[in-house]
């Protein structure tokens, strides 16, 4: 059995503990916390220990999919970031830009937040927008 070990980012807060998945074909087999990682010092919490279970599980989507009435249909990435970007602007020119909110996740870095405030206070020009850790 061919192991890989690669060291990454725990997604599940934005501390960025380091963690390193041990891989067999394109299977995660488990997660380790990054012994030497300046964040975590080789300790992780039970959501980092078990971070693979909800990159594999079964119900995960894996590919964008558009409503139409009450079917599902699968899209290419740029044809979702396409109607999406269409459909902002369209909410955003027709009823202000007050009328968009943006959540953030504390599953996302802290680089990856300030980009999603980017966004919406420069592209969506709202300030409407608050982080999932105050709710």
């Amino acid at each position: 059995m061919d192991i890989r070990h690669t060291a990454t980012t725990c997604p599940y807060c934005g501390c960025g503990c380091g963690l390193t998945l041990e891989t067999s074909q394109g299977r995660i087999l488990r997660t380790s916390p990054t012994p030497h990682s300046p964040v975590n010092e080789g300790r992780l919490c039970i959501k980092g220990w078990n971070v693979h279970d909800f990159v594999q599980h079964a119900d995960r989507l894996r590919k964008p999919l558009l409503r139409t009435g009450s079917q599902w249909q699968n899209l290419d990435w740029d044809n979702a970031l396409d109607i999406a970007a269409a459909r902002l602007a369209h909410i955003r020119d027709t009823y202000g830009p007050d009328s968009i909110g943006v959540l953030t996740s504390a599953r996302c870095t802290n680089e990856e937040n300030y980009l999603l405030q980017k966004f919406t206070r420069c592209a969506l020009r709202t300030n409407n927008i608050d982080h999932c850790a105050r709710l």
